[in-house]
């Protein structure tokens, strides 16, 4: 594990903003212009304004979104609204939540860790990154100099000795409670004790760190870092806070640790009946029919899920509504082989992998099509074959007047055990090979910079 440290927080005064559900966000990248407006209007304080501040008529490069979002936090400091821990701490943070009709909690803590790119270290990616986004986070972080949300890391403790450490220190505490927009109950509680934290902080020596959400983010404290490094010049010390960067730590062996699936309705493929597909897959799938309809993806994920293999697919063909489960076959995982040849084994086995690399665009030729549509419930999938592309999108992703989706899929999840893999084999997954529920909230606790 990468050094860790406990950090001064900067919280919410629960006196001025009363409620703390009403000031938290959930992460920048999942908020939509309604979420965003409702938000805004939920309270003046509300931690939107500074992770994803509105575009506003007349804005320039003095004033735009960026500076408004560092004002708020200026003037939020100030008047009390946010206040700075008085004492280094970590912070335990819980989620309690729902899924599929079991109550769960995931549990973790917040803490700073000391940064090192991806491939020198101890800290590994599993997903690509894309320079927008990037570009976008720097910007926000040079104006608020401060981490407005953390880092999702998860690290191997098969007996959860280090957040063990941290649940005995909290029994018989009040935590800080919020409730999100989606139900899940969030609890925090700063833990000051020193020798606590000095046991945590040995707890995971020699961890690894596999960054579960927050790539972008990531990557972007490190340029962060280095741009500032070369304006301070020798007065940048090994200590100064951007060498670090707001992380909460999770371990891979948490009873409330899950991987959910993400969907995949795809357009630009063209029109084809469950037969042509068959015919297509060839002698790489066993293809058995399953059904007819949007609404059969409900029983069908129960049987894929208790199936539990990664190289069992359900495709849906609109073009007759018919729904056919694939399998893997020998012959198959040689193809497979061959055409990611470049990727490990553990890589080629991946269910998305199987499902891009080897179905889409290797059986069907679909080379050239826009980014799916990435389905995070699976009530949404026979929503959105009914419904088509409601976004309205063209063939290549401009506004358009939509059309249906001509291929369904449900796939399953990565799992921990594929990150650790691909990752320790320096390699990445395709785009939405994990989803991780629930989302942790902006809000609770941010890092300054300086």
């Amino acid at each position: 594990m990468p050094n860790i440290s406990a950090f001064r927080g900067i919280r919410y005064d629960l006196g001025h903003v009363g409620s703390l559900s009403d000031v938290i966000a959930p992460p920048y990248d999942v908020i939509d212009p309604e979420l965003q407006e409702e938000l805004y209007n939920k309270h003046p304080n509300n931690s939107v304004r500074l992770i994803l501040n509105r575009d506003e008529p007349g804005d320039d490069d003095t004033s735009n979104r960026y500076t408004r979002a560092a004002k708020f936090l200026k003037n939020w400091l100030s008047e009390k609204v946010l206040f700075t821990e008085a004492d280094p701490a970590i912070y335990v943070y819980h989620q309690e939540f729902e899924e599929g009709g079991q109550t769960f909690t995931r549990r973790g803590f917040m803490c700073r860790t000391r940064l090192e790119r991806f491939g020198e270290g101890d800290i590994h990616p599993h997903e690509e990154t894309h320079g927008g986004a990037k570009a976008d986070r720097l910007k926000l972080w040079k104006h608020c100099k401060a981490n407005l949300s953390q880092i999702f890391g998860l690290y191997p403790d098969p007996e959860n000795v280090a957040q063990n450490l941290l649940e005995a220190a909290i029994v018989g505490v009040t935590p800080l409670q919020a409730t999100d927009h989606l139900g899940v109950k969030h609890s925090l509680w700063p833990v000051t004790d020193v020798s606590v934290i000095q046991e945590v902080t040995a707890a995971m020596g020699g961890r690894p760190v596999y960054i579960a959400d927050g790539h972008h983010r990531y990557e972007t404290a490190c340029n962060y870092r280095d741009e500032l490094a070369a304006e301070m010049g020798d007065s940048f010390d090994s200590e100064h806070p951007a060498n670090f960067v707001l992380m909460m730590c999770v371990s891979m062996n948490d009873p409330g640790m899950l991987v959910l699936p993400t969907h995949r309705l795809f357009r630009g493929i063209g029109a084809m009946t469950a037969k042509q597909l068959i015919e297509k897959l060839g002698d790489s799938f066993t293809c058995s029919p399953a059904g007819e309809g949007p609404d059969e993806a409900i029983e069908l994920w129960d049987e894929i899920e208790i199936e539990d293999d990664q190289a069992t697919l359900a495709l849906y063909t609109a073009e007759d509504e018919r729904w056919t489960i694939v399998r893997l076959t020998k012959a198959g995982r040689a193809k497979m082989a061959e055409v990611a040849g470049d990727q490990c084994e553990a890589w080629q086995g991946l269910g998305v992998s199987i499902l891009h690399k080897l179905i889409v665009e290797t059986l069907l030729g679909a080379t050239d099509i826009p980014a799916p549509k990435y389905v995070r419930t699976l009530d949404e999938v026979p929503v959105g074959l009914k419904e088509g592309d409601t976004a309205g999108r063209d063939l290549t992703g401009q506004e358009g007047s939509g059309a249906r989706f001509e291929l369904g899929a449900l796939v399953m999840p990565a799992t921990l055990e594929h990150i650790r893999a691909i990752s320790n084999a320096g390699e990445r997954m395709p785009a939405k090979s994990t989803f991780f529920y629930p989302k942790l909230l902006s809000g609770l606790v941010l890092n300054p910079l300086e």
